[in-house]
């Protein structure tokens, strides 16, 4: 019994059109779900698919959460950074240096991300999104590693990274300093289990771990909201 990642989560003002540049951007399959939300679906098992959820909220400060995109070639990452501000993203900066050798871009409602240099060796062989570049303690990321079961595949100076073992995108963790948290997360993870699984169960293995669990429901009451050791939140999707 163990959660699977289900989505990768946006809350967004107008979920349709951040999922349409997402959708543009990455060349992935657009998927209309219940409701205002939106997916968009990887073209592979090993990809994670990202939801868009109707969200009223203004952005409050920097994203705890980005996508670092891979790019194979010098004039691949142009074409990418052109592609994604022909769909209405633009530049950004957040303090990085004039040497640096990714680009650090917004999507239309503000969400930042990177378009990462080629040849980056961490990333090899992890897709066209590969990594889910959080801020957050050591402590979260071995807590996202035993929530998910998916191996630590760096442990050095507090930074941590796990990945399924099906391969795919990394999920990182930079380590200290960890900026204090402002206001509820636009970007959050939602996980799912098989639907023989016991739910319950599942969730007081979270709670073991470190989560913590809320008494807010989710839509129809199909998921449960949480919290992880670095007060981001996740919500636990019951068996359908």
């Amino acid at each position: 019994m163990t959660s699977q990642l289900f989505a990768i989560c946006f809350n967004a003002i107008r979920p349709s059109d951040l999922a349409r540049f997402w959708s543009g951007l990455l060349g992935w399959e657009l998927a209309d779900g219940p409701d205002d939300d939106v997916a968009v679906l990887p073209p592979d098992t090993a990809g994670i698919r990202i939801l868009f959820l109707p969200g009223q909220e203004p952005k409050a400060g920097q994203n705890r959460a980005h996508f670092d995109l891979t790019s194979a070639s010098p004039e691949g990452q142009q074409q990418t950074v052109a592609r994604a501000l022909a769909l209405g993203g633009k530049h950004i900066d957040v303090g990085q240096l004039p040497e640096d050798g990714h680009v650090v871009l917004a999507d239309p409602d503000g969400n930042e991300f990177c378009v990462i240099e080629a040849g980056n060796k961490f990333l090899a062989g992890t897709g066209f999104i590969g990594a889910v570049a959080c801020d957050g303690t050591q402590e979260v990321g071995y807590f996202w590693s035993e929530a998910l079961r998916w191996p630590l595949v760096w442990d050095q100076d507090q930074e941590t990274a796990i990945q399924s073992p099906n391969g795919g995108p990394k999920i990182t963790w930079g380590g200290p300093p960890v900026a204090p948290k402002a206001g509820t997360n636009r970007l959050y993870f939602e996980l799912s289990l098989p639907a023989d699984d016991d739910w319950e169960a599942e969730v007081d293995r979270l709670v073991s771990l470190g989560a913590t669990r809320t008494d807010t429901a989710e839509g129809d009451g199909g998921q449960v909201l949480m919290f992880d050791p670095d007060g981001n939140e996740f919500s636990v999707r019951r068996p359908r």
